[in-house]
């Protein structure tokens, strides 16, 4: 950003008081065709904060996409003080052919920020889409789902022993916080080095619109604004409870250790108690069960959507509440089944 408010990237402008949509090009095809990726920026009339919200770096991943659309595009925004940097969909080849990683070499663009522009084609989008988008920002939210054949409960993935981030991946109101440095390359931890507290939103399953969670995730947005005041209207929004899972001990995926058909007897935001079968691993013929038991009580962040697996494949993402929580999720999921 510039002094005088005015929100610049390479090749244009963005002044106080203006809304800009535009097709930035990142990239070029095998035939000289532009890749170009859809940005809205929103220039408030008062100062304040610049934010980016981001989705489908993993090009199959749609929930947050509708997430930042309709901030960009269905809020009054009339109010805002500071400037909003909408970013609905940054792997484009990846999205148009409805896959996770980009078709060029199988790459995986979040594994490739900050980027370089003189390195792999990957590396060069993800410089031209953090250099102009990225850096200019005060903090930001990366919007993802599981892979395909798995889903996730809403949670915040965030590095927490820093104090900026701490901030952000609370005020975004989840009950599960995943504390992590995050992986060299993804686009929150690069961010965060280079000093733009950025968290990562995790929602549901790939190749879909799930309206819950979608709408689960804008309330988190609102209330990211309200604590960070780029609204007049809107307070911060306490979960009910929280869990903030910050030790390799506290957290598990539970592999199959054979192939076959899995029954899942718990959905995704389950608690399990020790020893209850989670699921049950079958054979064709059903004549060789195997049940899959919780080795700690705790809650099903992610489950298995696709019932198939060979040996290894994760059946579930299983974390760890202490006792207050516990007794907190129990009351409220008893009360749910009535």
């Amino acid at each position: 950003m510039s002094t005088d408010g005015t929100f610049t990237y390479n090749g244009g402008k963005v002044e106080p008081g203006e809304r800009q949509n535009l097709r930035y090009g990142i990239s070029e095809t095998y035939l000289g065709d532009p890749v170009r990726i859809p940005v809205t920026i929103i220039n408030g009339e008062q100062d304040g904060p610049t934010v980016f919200l981001s989705a489908a770096a993993h090009g199959d991943e749609l929930n947050g996409i509708e997430v930042v659309r309709e901030v960009a595009h269905e809020w009054d925004l009339s109010d805002l003080a500071g400037t909003l940097v909408c970013l609905p969909v940054l792997n484009v080849p990846a999205f148009l052919a409805q896959q996770r990683y980009l078709p060029i070499y199988d790459r995986d663009l979040n594994r490739s920020f900050p980027g370089r522009e003189d390195s792999t084609s990957a590396k060069r989008m993800a410089a031209r889409i953090f250099d102009n988008f990225v850096a200019p920002c005060d903090f930001g939210l990366d919007f993802h789902t599981s892979t395909r054949g798995r889903t996730n409960m809403l949670h915040v993935r965030a590095d927490m022993s820093d104090d900026d981030v701490a901030r952000l991946a609370r005020s975004f109101g989840t009950n599960v916080i995943i504390d992590s440095e995050g992986s060299d390359g993804v686009l929150r931890t690069e961010a965060t080095r280079v000093g733009i507290p950025t968290v990562t939103i995790e929602m549901g399953e790939a190749h879909r619109f799930q309206r819950g969670l979608i709408d689960d995730a804008l309330a988190g947005v609102k209330s990211v604004f309200a604590e960070y005041e780029l609204r007049e209207a809107g307070s911060v929004r306490w979960p009910g409870w929280r869990t903030v899972i910050d030790s390799a001990s506290e957290k598990t995926w539970i592999r199959a250790d054979a192939g076959g058909i899995v029954d899942m007897h718990y959905e995704r935001g389950s608690l399990v108690h020790e020893g209850e079968r989670i699921c049950t691993l079958t054979d064709p013929f059903k004549s060789d069960n195997i049940a899959v038991e919780a080795p700690f009580t705790g809650l099903l962040v992610g489950v298995l959507e696709n019932p198939v697996v060979y040996p290894g494949n994760p059946l579930c993402h299983l974390v760890e509440l202490d006792e207050d929580v516990r007794r907190v999720v129990e009351r409220e999921q008893s009360a749910g089944s009535r």
